[in-house]
């Protein structure tokens, strides 16, 4: 009974596929790859709360993104760097530890879409309503919305994992790079047609809902912008807006072609490609985009840069 419960209760995890020629070389991309995620994210995050020029809601919001991008690529990352030398047919993983990896990445994945539709509505205000900007966007409503991106998407992914944590399972093999919701459904021998239908549902519900959001709101701002004669307003809010919708955009793509993916079983591999750059690719980018593109922390970057350039030539 006990060599049951623990067959049963230990998962074999199908992990990165490389091999043993390329395993070094994968060791040191995804190691680089998320030392630069951690150092970039933290950097910006740190850079905001200790600035108190930065001290405004479009950048407190955005420390969200940080947090939530730090949180993402530490779920499924380094579960893959230790795995790499890891034989496939050794790679085990209890299956709890497997639920909380699945709800983590999801949840990395719809906290992403809520807080950028945040971010949307902290660009309308300031573009659309400027004389009435610091009397809504305040701390108090900052941190309501804050509030309401994460705890949203915490609802809508614990109710998909807890849909699948009710079946029985009758299989023990993960095929996919790291425990996602699907993975965990498809264990059991049970009807999961409601499963299918409330993760496609709430993912391409918050999809839509977060592209509605962000097309109605720059259109707004686009047309404010093109009946204004204000260069300096309509450059600024370039600046800003140009920012956000690329990061809106990589993360777009990036889930959409997961989901396209998953109607296709011949390009299982190419699936599993893609969920594993859904964190690597948005979580990498999203600092760099804003920290090039705003003038405000490009200017504390690059003065932090040189305090710490005289500084080491002052020990020489």
């Amino acid at each position: 009974m006990d060599n049951v419960t623990f067959n049963m209760d230990t998962l074999l995890l199908e992990g990165l596929k490389v091999n043993p020629q390329s395993s070094v070389p994968a060791f040191i991309l995804l190691l680089l790859i998320y030392i630069f995620i951690m150092v970039s994210n933290m950097s910006l995050a740190v850079l905001i709360f200790t600035e108190s020029s930065l001290h405004q809601p479009m950048y407190l919001l955005f420390c969200n993104m940080s947090i939530n991008d730090v949180f993402g690529a530490t779920a499924v990352i380094p579960r893959l760097i230790i795995d790499i030398f890891i034989p496939i047919t050794e790679r085990y993983i209890h299956y709890y530890e497997c639920v909380i990896q699945a709800f983590c990445a999801h949840f990395h994945g719809g906290t992403s879409h809520t807080v950028l539709m945040i971010m949307a509505f902290d660009r309308y205000v300031a573009i659309c309503n400027p004389l009435r900007y610091a009397t809504i966007m305040t701390n108090r409503m900052v941190v309501k919305l804050s509030v309401s991106a994460w705890g949203v998407a915490f609802v809508l992914i614990a109710v998909s994992v807890g849909l699948s944590v009710r079946l029985s399972r009758c299989r023990r093999i993960i095929f996919n790079p790291f425990c996602d919701n699907a993975s965990l459904f498809k264990l059991s021998c049970e009807n999961v047609i409601i499963n299918h239908i409330y993760g496609l549902c709430s993912a391409m519900g918050l999809m839509a809902v977060s592209l509605c959001t962000v097309t109605l709101t720059y259109l707004q701002i686009a047309k404010v912008c093109l009946s204004s004669k204000n260069k300096a307003l309509n450059s600024r809010a370039l600046q800003t807006c140009a920012s956000h919708l690329a990061v809106y955009i990589i993360l777009l793509l990036s889930g959409g072609v997961i989901i396209a993916l998953h109607r296709f079983p011949r390009l299982a591999d190419e699936r599993k490609l893609a969920s594993i750059l859904f964190h690597l690719v948005p979580p990498s980018m999203n600092a760099a985009i804003y920290g090039l593109q705003i003038k405000e922390i490009r200017q504390k970057v690059r003065i932090a840069f040189k305090m710490n350039k005289k500084t080491a030539s002052e020990v020489k």
